[in-house]
């Protein structure tokens, strides 16, 4: 059976195989947050932010999960990474600032 993100009883996400597939997804967007409790001392654990929950579910009658997950891996995978930018040399900026 696959699953998929739910807020309440609405999905908002693709279906996907196996809901490890779907917390993939969800760290990605940004809804996993790491908590600490009195329990966890060692080290906290990843939830879903806002009540956000990951339910088994049907799939969509055209929808595949497993083209699903694959699409999510290689946009993983060809997605631009960035990065602060580089800060110039000071001595560079002083002679951009005398000329």
């Amino acid at each position: 059976m696959p699953y998929a993100l739910f807020s309440n009883d609405a999905k908002l996400s693709k279906a996907y195989p196996t809901e490890a597939d779907v917390w993939k997804v969800a760290r990605k967007s940004g809804l996993v947050v790491d908590v600490a409790t009195d329990d966890d001392k060692v080290a906290p654990r990843p939830v879903l932010d806002n009540d956000y929950e990951i339910r088994p579910c049907q799939a969509e009658p055209n929808e595949d999960p497993a083209r699903n997950k694959a699409d999510a891996e290689r946009e993983a995978r060809i997605e631009p990474q960035l990065s602060p930018p580089e800060q110039p040399p000071r001595e560079a900026l002083r002679r951009r600032a005398h000329q």
